[in-house]
Protein backbone atom coordinates (compact mmCIF):
# COMPACT_ATOMS: atom_id res chain seq x y z
CA UNK A 1 0.00 0.00 0.00
CA UNK A 2 1.31 3.23 -1.21
CA UNK A 3 2.15 5.63 1.38
CA UNK A 4 -0.45 8.64 2.06
CA UNK A 5 0.41 11.83 0.22
CA UNK A 6 2.27 14.77 3.03
CA UNK A 7 0.14 17.35 4.12
CA UNK A 8 1.23 21.26 2.90
CA UNK A 9 2.53 22.91 5.81
CA UNK A 10 0.54 26.02 7.34
CA UNK A 11 0.99 29.19 5.87
CA UNK A 12 1.74 32.02 7.96
CA UNK A 13 -0.77 34.20 8.36
CA UNK A 14 0.75 37.85 6.59
CA UNK A 15 -2.09 40.52 6.18
CA UNK A 16 -2.03 41.45 1.91
CA UNK A 17 -4.24 44.65 3.51
CA UNK A 18 -0.80 46.31 4.55
CA UNK A 19 1.25 46.54 2.02
CA UNK A 20 -1.46 47.26 -0.59
CA UNK A 21 -2.16 50.45 1.44
CA UNK A 22 1.07 51.03 1.36
CA UNK A 23 1.51 50.55 -2.24
CA UNK A 24 -1.69 53.03 -2.70
CA UNK A 25 -0.77 55.64 -0.65
CA UNK A 26 2.67 55.40 -1.88
CA UNK A 27 1.64 55.18 -5.46
CA UNK A 28 -0.71 58.35 -4.96
CA UNK A 29 2.00 59.96 -3.27
CA UNK A 30 4.45 59.64 -6.51
CA UNK A 31 1.51 60.67 -8.65
CA UNK A 32 1.35 63.63 -7.02
CA UNK A 33 5.05 64.26 -6.67
CA UNK A 34 6.13 62.69 -9.69
CA UNK A 35 5.92 65.96 -12.11
CA UNK A 36 7.96 68.29 -9.84
CA UNK A 37 11.12 65.57 -9.23
CA UNK A 38 10.69 65.22 -12.71
CA UNK A 39 11.08 69.02 -13.74
CA UNK A 40 13.57 69.25 -10.61
CA UNK A 41 15.62 66.41 -11.88
CA UNK A 42 15.53 68.33 -15.32
CA UNK A 43 16.29 71.75 -14.01
CA UNK A 44 19.60 69.72 -11.53
CA UNK A 45 20.45 68.62 -14.95
CA UNK A 46 20.30 71.99 -17.15
CA UNK A 47 21.75 74.29 -14.14
CA UNK A 48 24.69 75.21 -16.63
CA UNK A 49 22.64 75.93 -19.63
CA UNK A 50 21.21 79.65 -19.05
CA UNK A 51 18.49 79.64 -22.24
CA UNK A 52 17.01 76.36 -20.77
CA UNK A 53 16.90 77.72 -17.65
CA UNK A 54 15.58 80.88 -18.78
CA UNK A 55 13.09 79.48 -21.05
CA UNK A 56 11.76 77.28 -18.15
CA UNK A 57 11.41 80.33 -16.19
CA UNK A 58 9.47 82.15 -19.41
CA UNK A 59 7.29 79.31 -19.74
CA UNK A 60 6.16 79.23 -16.16
CA UNK A 61 5.15 83.14 -15.91
CA UNK A 62 4.15 84.22 -18.78
CA UNK A 63 1.11 84.57 -19.80
CA UNK A 64 -1.14 86.52 -21.95
CA UNK A 65 -2.33 88.81 -19.23
CA UNK A 66 1.38 88.91 -17.61
CA UNK A 67 2.37 90.09 -20.96
CA UNK A 68 -0.31 92.77 -21.78
CA UNK A 69 0.55 94.07 -17.99
CA UNK A 70 4.09 94.21 -18.38
CA UNK A 71 3.50 96.24 -21.72
CA UNK A 72 0.98 98.39 -20.42
CA UNK A 73 3.26 99.16 -17.55
CA UNK A 74 6.49 99.69 -19.56
CA UNK A 75 4.49 102.12 -21.93
CA UNK A 76 3.13 104.12 -18.88
CA UNK A 77 6.10 104.39 -17.73
CA UNK A 78 7.71 105.52 -20.93
CA UNK A 79 10.25 102.51 -20.89
CA UNK A 80 9.24 101.81 -25.23
CA UNK A 81 12.58 99.47 -25.54
CA UNK A 82 11.00 96.85 -22.62
CA UNK A 83 7.36 97.08 -24.02
CA UNK A 84 9.06 96.14 -27.34
CA UNK A 85 10.71 93.29 -25.23
CA UNK A 86 7.88 91.73 -24.25
CA UNK A 87 6.34 92.25 -27.43
CA UNK A 88 9.12 89.88 -29.28
CA UNK A 89 9.09 87.44 -25.76
CA UNK A 90 5.34 87.29 -26.63
CA UNK A 91 5.65 86.28 -30.14
CA UNK A 92 8.43 83.76 -29.48
CA UNK A 93 5.27 82.14 -27.06
CA UNK A 94 2.48 82.10 -29.91
CA UNK A 95 0.70 85.24 -27.44
CA UNK A 96 -0.67 87.54 -28.83
CA UNK A 97 -1.09 91.23 -27.68
CA UNK A 98 -4.56 92.96 -28.11
CA UNK A 99 -4.92 95.52 -30.99
CA UNK A 100 -5.08 99.26 -29.05
CA UNK A 101 -2.19 97.80 -27.11
CA UNK A 102 -0.48 97.27 -30.41
CA UNK A 103 -1.46 100.82 -31.39
CA UNK A 104 -0.21 102.47 -28.82
CA UNK A 105 3.24 100.32 -28.90
CA UNK A 106 2.98 101.65 -32.34
CA UNK A 107 2.72 105.33 -32.24
CA UNK A 108 5.71 105.41 -29.07
CA UNK A 109 7.88 103.61 -31.62
CA UNK A 110 6.68 106.50 -34.37
CA UNK A 111 9.88 108.62 -35.78
CA UNK A 112 9.01 111.85 -34.03
CA UNK A 113 8.34 110.13 -30.84
CA UNK A 114 11.75 108.30 -30.88
CA UNK A 115 13.72 111.77 -32.44
CA UNK A 116 12.49 114.04 -29.05
CA UNK A 117 13.70 111.34 -27.09
CA UNK A 118 16.97 110.42 -28.64
CA UNK A 119 18.17 113.89 -29.06
CA UNK A 120 18.19 114.18 -24.79
CA UNK A 121 19.18 110.70 -24.07
CA UNK A 122 22.15 111.69 -26.18
CA UNK A 123 23.24 114.93 -24.39
CA UNK A 124 21.87 113.49 -21.14
CA UNK A 125 24.68 110.71 -21.64
CA UNK A 126 27.63 112.61 -22.85
CA UNK A 127 27.40 115.14 -20.50
CA UNK A 128 26.51 112.89 -17.19
CA UNK A 129 28.08 109.76 -18.04
CA UNK A 130 24.75 107.77 -16.66
CA UNK A 131 23.11 106.75 -20.10
CA UNK A 132 18.93 105.72 -19.85
CA UNK A 133 19.12 103.81 -23.13
CA UNK A 134 20.92 102.99 -26.49
CA UNK A 135 21.24 106.44 -27.37
CA UNK A 136 22.37 107.92 -24.33
CA UNK A 137 25.00 105.14 -24.06
CA UNK A 138 25.87 106.09 -27.17
CA UNK A 139 26.88 109.75 -25.88
CA UNK A 140 28.51 108.22 -23.15
CA UNK A 141 30.33 106.02 -24.79
CA UNK A 142 31.83 109.11 -27.41
CA UNK A 143 32.92 110.78 -24.40
CA UNK A 144 34.89 107.87 -22.59
CA UNK A 145 36.20 106.92 -26.14
CA UNK A 146 37.65 109.90 -26.21
CA UNK A 147 38.74 109.60 -22.84
CA UNK A 148 36.81 113.06 -21.86
CA UNK A 149 34.64 110.76 -20.22
CA UNK A 150 37.20 108.97 -18.01
CA UNK A 151 39.09 112.12 -17.22
CA UNK A 152 36.30 113.61 -15.73
CA UNK A 153 35.12 111.18 -13.86
CA UNK A 154 39.07 110.29 -12.73
CA UNK A 155 39.64 114.02 -11.85
CA UNK A 156 36.19 114.80 -10.32
CA UNK A 157 36.80 111.86 -7.89
CA UNK A 158 40.41 113.10 -7.38
CA UNK A 159 39.52 116.24 -6.42
CA UNK A 160 37.34 114.75 -3.86
CA UNK A 161 40.13 112.55 -2.42
CA UNK A 162 42.49 116.24 -2.34
CA UNK A 163 39.70 117.90 -0.26
CA UNK A 164 38.69 115.05 2.04
CA UNK A 165 35.58 114.85 0.99
CA UNK A 166 33.70 111.00 0.07
CA UNK A 167 35.16 109.72 -2.71
CA UNK A 168 34.10 106.65 -4.75
CA UNK A 169 36.92 104.46 -5.44
CA UNK A 170 35.17 102.24 -7.32
CA UNK A 171 34.29 105.15 -10.07
CA UNK A 172 38.12 106.35 -10.03
CA UNK A 173 39.32 103.13 -10.23
CA UNK A 174 36.75 101.94 -13.57
CA UNK A 175 37.92 105.88 -15.09
CA UNK A 176 41.33 104.55 -14.72
CA UNK A 177 41.04 101.34 -16.52
CA UNK A 178 38.64 102.64 -18.96
CA UNK A 179 41.38 105.23 -20.00
CA UNK A 180 44.18 102.21 -20.42
CA UNK A 181 41.54 99.98 -22.15
CA UNK A 182 40.92 102.98 -24.81
CA UNK A 183 44.38 103.07 -25.20
CA UNK A 184 44.36 99.42 -26.16
CA UNK A 185 41.15 99.55 -27.98
CA UNK A 186 42.49 102.32 -30.77
CA UNK A 187 45.69 100.14 -30.62
CA UNK A 188 44.17 97.02 -31.85
CA UNK A 189 41.54 99.00 -34.07
CA UNK A 190 38.52 98.39 -31.72
CA UNK A 191 38.83 94.39 -30.78
CA UNK A 192 38.92 95.62 -27.17
CA UNK A 193 35.88 98.03 -28.26
CA UNK A 194 33.35 94.99 -26.28
CA UNK A 195 35.55 95.48 -22.92
CA UNK A 196 35.62 99.37 -23.25
CA UNK A 197 31.57 99.69 -23.84
CA UNK A 198 31.32 97.53 -20.49
CA UNK A 199 33.64 99.17 -18.71
CA UNK A 200 31.16 102.77 -19.57
CA UNK A 201 28.08 100.57 -18.42
CA UNK A 202 29.80 99.35 -15.24
CA UNK A 203 30.41 102.77 -14.28
CA UNK A 204 27.20 104.41 -15.38
CA UNK A 205 25.74 101.50 -13.78
CA UNK A 206 28.14 102.36 -10.30
CA UNK A 207 26.56 106.04 -10.57
CA UNK A 208 23.15 105.42 -11.24
CA UNK A 209 22.96 102.97 -8.58
CA UNK A 210 22.12 99.80 -10.73
CA UNK A 211 25.50 97.57 -9.60
CA UNK A 212 24.44 94.69 -7.60
CA UNK A 213 26.01 94.86 -4.12
CA UNK A 214 27.54 91.57 -4.54
CA UNK A 215 29.25 92.68 -7.77
CA UNK A 216 30.11 96.05 -7.07
CA UNK A 217 31.95 94.16 -4.25
CA UNK A 218 33.38 91.95 -6.52
CA UNK A 219 34.51 95.03 -9.02
CA UNK A 220 35.58 96.82 -6.45
CA UNK A 221 38.37 94.14 -5.01
CA UNK A 222 39.73 93.48 -8.45
CA UNK A 223 39.95 97.20 -9.19
CA UNK A 224 42.35 97.09 -5.79
CA UNK A 225 43.95 94.57 -7.53
CA UNK A 226 44.46 96.41 -10.77
CA UNK A 227 44.84 99.99 -9.54
CA UNK A 228 47.39 101.74 -7.57
CA UNK A 229 44.72 104.25 -5.76
CA UNK A 230 47.24 106.21 -3.87
CA UNK A 231 49.43 107.19 -6.52
CA UNK A 232 46.40 108.15 -9.01
CA UNK A 233 45.32 110.30 -6.41
CA UNK A 234 48.15 111.76 -5.62
CA UNK A 235 48.95 112.44 -9.36
CA UNK A 236 45.27 114.07 -10.16
CA UNK A 237 45.28 116.14 -6.99
CA UNK A 238 48.09 118.02 -9.52
CA UNK A 239 46.27 117.73 -12.77
CA UNK A 240 43.18 119.07 -13.73
CA UNK A 241 40.38 118.18 -16.63
CA UNK A 242 41.71 121.35 -18.92
CA UNK A 243 45.45 119.65 -18.82
CA UNK A 244 44.33 116.04 -20.30
CA UNK A 245 47.53 114.96 -21.43
CA UNK A 246 48.91 115.25 -18.07
CA UNK A 247 45.71 113.54 -16.46
CA UNK A 248 45.47 110.53 -18.66
CA UNK A 249 49.61 110.08 -18.04
CA UNK A 250 49.07 110.04 -14.55
CA UNK A 251 46.35 106.99 -14.49
CA UNK A 252 47.69 105.63 -16.87
CA UNK A 253 51.38 105.08 -15.13
CA UNK A 254 48.70 103.96 -11.93
CA UNK A 255 47.02 101.02 -13.76
CA UNK A 256 48.62 97.59 -13.95
CA UNK A 257 46.43 96.38 -16.76
CA UNK A 258 48.60 92.92 -16.76
CA UNK A 259 46.47 92.30 -13.91
CA UNK A 260 42.87 93.77 -15.31
CA UNK A 261 42.31 90.32 -16.75
CA UNK A 262 39.07 88.64 -14.95
CA UNK A 263 38.22 92.31 -14.78
CA UNK A 264 38.37 93.26 -18.40
CA UNK A 265 37.04 89.82 -19.53
CA UNK A 266 33.46 90.71 -17.13
CA UNK A 267 33.58 94.16 -18.87
CA UNK A 268 33.50 92.18 -22.22
CA UNK A 269 30.74 89.99 -21.10
CA UNK A 270 28.67 92.97 -19.98
CA UNK A 271 29.61 94.90 -23.82
CA UNK A 272 28.08 91.24 -25.34
CA UNK A 273 24.97 91.68 -23.82
CA UNK A 274 24.66 95.31 -24.47
CA UNK A 275 25.50 94.51 -28.43
CA UNK A 276 22.91 91.87 -28.37
CA UNK A 277 20.22 92.53 -26.17
CA UNK A 278 20.43 96.48 -25.98
CA UNK A 279 21.54 99.11 -22.85
CA UNK A 280 18.70 98.78 -20.75
CA UNK A 281 19.37 94.99 -21.03
CA UNK A 282 23.06 94.99 -20.02
CA UNK A 283 21.95 97.37 -17.07
CA UNK A 284 19.11 95.21 -16.11
CA UNK A 285 21.78 92.01 -15.77
CA UNK A 286 24.32 94.57 -14.01
CA UNK A 287 21.35 94.86 -11.15
CA UNK A 288 21.09 91.18 -10.24
CA UNK A 289 24.02 89.54 -11.61
CA UNK A 290 26.15 88.34 -8.55
CA UNK A 291 29.58 88.08 -10.12
CA UNK A 292 31.70 87.76 -13.44
CA UNK A 293 30.19 84.12 -14.03
CA UNK A 294 26.41 85.52 -13.56
CA UNK A 295 27.76 88.20 -16.46
CA UNK A 296 29.06 85.32 -18.33
CA UNK A 297 25.94 83.55 -18.74
CA UNK A 298 23.67 86.65 -18.99
CA UNK A 299 26.09 87.35 -22.37
CA UNK A 300 24.90 83.77 -23.32
CA UNK A 301 21.51 84.61 -22.68
CA UNK A 302 21.78 87.56 -24.73
CA UNK A 303 23.60 85.78 -27.54
CA UNK A 304 20.83 83.71 -27.55
CA UNK A 305 17.06 85.61 -26.97
CA UNK A 306 18.70 89.08 -28.39
CA UNK A 307 15.50 91.67 -27.80
CA UNK A 308 13.64 89.55 -25.68
CA UNK A 309 16.66 89.22 -23.03
CA UNK A 310 15.02 91.94 -20.97
CA UNK A 311 11.82 90.46 -20.40
CA UNK A 312 13.45 87.39 -19.46
CA UNK A 313 15.23 89.39 -17.15
CA UNK A 314 11.49 91.38 -15.98
CA UNK A 315 10.32 88.09 -15.66
CA UNK A 316 12.43 85.98 -13.53
CA UNK A 317 15.15 87.87 -12.24
CA UNK A 318 18.54 85.96 -11.59
CA UNK A 319 16.63 82.96 -12.09
CA UNK A 320 17.08 83.21 -15.23
CA UNK A 321 20.08 82.20 -15.61
CA UNK A 322 21.13 80.04 -12.35
CA UNK A 323 19.34 77.88 -9.61
CA UNK A 324 18.95 80.24 -6.85
CA UNK A 325 17.63 79.53 -3.69
CA UNK A 326 14.83 77.03 -4.99
CA UNK A 327 18.16 74.69 -5.43
CA UNK A 328 17.52 73.28 -1.85
CA UNK A 329 13.90 73.15 -2.65
CA UNK A 330 14.22 71.66 -6.04
CA UNK A 331 16.65 68.60 -4.38
CA UNK A 332 14.42 68.31 -1.86
CA UNK A 333 11.25 67.26 -4.17
CA UNK A 334 13.73 65.15 -6.51
CA UNK A 335 14.59 63.24 -3.39
CA UNK A 336 11.56 62.91 -1.96
CA UNK A 337 10.18 61.54 -5.78
CA UNK A 338 12.52 58.95 -5.52
CA UNK A 339 12.16 58.20 -1.88
CA UNK A 340 8.29 58.05 -2.60
CA UNK A 341 9.18 56.14 -6.18
CA UNK A 342 10.99 53.30 -3.96
CA UNK A 343 8.83 52.51 -1.39
CA UNK A 344 5.91 52.69 -4.27
CA UNK A 345 8.06 49.60 -5.46
CA UNK A 346 8.84 48.27 -2.12
CA UNK A 347 5.11 47.67 -1.44
CA UNK A 348 4.21 46.40 -4.64
CA UNK A 349 7.34 43.86 -4.25
CA UNK A 350 5.72 42.52 -1.15
CA UNK A 351 2.50 42.43 -2.18
CA UNK A 352 3.28 40.70 -5.20
CA UNK A 353 5.84 38.19 -3.18
CA UNK A 354 2.38 37.73 -0.58
CA UNK A 355 0.13 36.83 -2.82
CA UNK A 356 2.56 34.39 -4.94
CA UNK A 357 3.04 32.79 -1.88
CA UNK A 358 -0.68 32.50 -1.05
CA UNK A 359 -1.32 31.23 -4.84
CA UNK A 360 1.35 28.41 -4.11
CA UNK A 361 0.16 27.37 -1.24
CA UNK A 362 -2.96 27.36 -2.60
CA UNK A 363 -2.32 25.18 -5.41
CA UNK A 364 -0.96 22.81 -2.73
CA UNK A 365 -3.36 22.24 -0.99
CA UNK A 366 -5.69 21.85 -3.84
CA UNK A 367 -3.46 19.20 -5.20
CA UNK A 368 -3.34 16.96 -1.49
CA UNK A 369 -7.48 17.43 -1.84
CA UNK A 370 -7.56 16.22 -4.64
CA UNK A 371 -4.78 13.36 -3.59
CA UNK A 372 -6.91 11.96 -0.89
CA UNK A 373 -10.14 12.36 -2.13
CA UNK A 374 -8.82 9.95 -5.23
CA UNK A 375 -7.42 7.25 -2.41
CA UNK A 376 -10.90 7.68 -0.41
CA UNK A 377 -12.55 6.64 -3.54
CA UNK A 378 -10.52 3.53 -4.63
Amino acid sequence: MSPLPAKPAAMPRKRLVWPVMGALALGAMVAALGPRGYDAGWLLLAQDDPVRLADHAVAERLTPAVAAREIEAALAAGDVDLANSFVDLAAERGIAIKPELAARLAEANSTSAKAVRNTGSFAWGLVTGQPDDMVGLAGTAVGDLFVFGDIRDAVREGVHYAKGEPTDELVLGLAGVGIAVTAGTYASRGAGAPARVGLTLVKAARKGGWLSRQLAAWVTRSVRGVVDMGAMRRALAEASITQPALAVRAVRDAVKLDKAEGLVTAARDVGRVQAKAGTQAALDSLKVAEGPRDMSRFARLAEAKGSKTRAIIRLAGRAAIALTIALFDLASALFTALFALFGFCSAVKSTTERTTLRYVHWRKARRWRQQMEALAAG
